[in-house]
């Protein structure tokens, strides 16, 4: 059954969009508000839904004009909310990650035996490690990093560019970052400064 609204504005050419808006804008917006519970979200979705409607009453005739109106209003308020959804199980996932992520970083420094960080055998790791690096390369890094010369004063000693004596450095570096990869903390504690 029409109502009084949707027969005079289907017999009548709407002859402007203020008179859609006036007329269904206030229920539009309850309506929408009622699902998604977002006065700004409600808004739109109710000034979309008119416009939507203004458009499709200027190149149809449209008989019915609130159901079509309360049609578009929830297919809107329907792709809002599952947007929401989407949103919401992502973040979800990240809260998880982070949480998880956080748990392993404590239960790892519980665990941490600043003993064991002076153990033999990370001494002998490292020990190993060095063994196996080019001469200059042990070389250039024991000076960095256990006689504490700078850069500047290797490369002047051993006769090669700073860039040559970061380079050796670097590749000294990786070398005991994979040795030490079950001690990585601890290599960032003895070797980087």
């Amino acid at each position: 059954m029409k109502s009084t609204t949707d027969i005079q504005m289907s017999n009548v050419i709407v002859n402007s969009f203020n008179e859609i808006y006036t007329s269904y804008y206030k229920k539009s917006f309850f309506f929408a508000k009622s699902y998604v519970h977002d006065d700004l979200a409600a808004e739109d979705i109710a000034s979309e839904s008119l416009i939507k409607l203004w458009e499709k009453l200027k190149t149809e005739k449209i008989d019915y004009i609130e159901p079509l109106l309360l049609t578009i209003l929830k297919n809107k308020a329907l792709d809002y909310l599952k947007h929401e959804e989407v949103k919401r199980t992502a973040f979800e996932s990240m809260v998880d990650w982070h949480q998880q992520e956080l748990s392993i970083r404590i239960s790892t420094l519980e665990s941490c035996d600043p003993n064991e960080i002076f153990s033999d055998e990370v001494e002998s790791i490292i020990r190993e490690t060095l063994k196996l690096l080019p001469e200059q390369t042990r070389r250039i890094f024991l000076l960095s990093r256990f006689e504490n010369k700078s850069n500047k004063e290797i490369a002047e000693q051993m006769g090669i560019s700073i860039k040559g004596v970061e380079y050796h450095i670097s590749k000294a570096l990786k070398a005991l970052r994979i040795t030490l990869k079950d001690y990585l903390p601890l290599f960032y504690f003895f070797f980087y400064y």
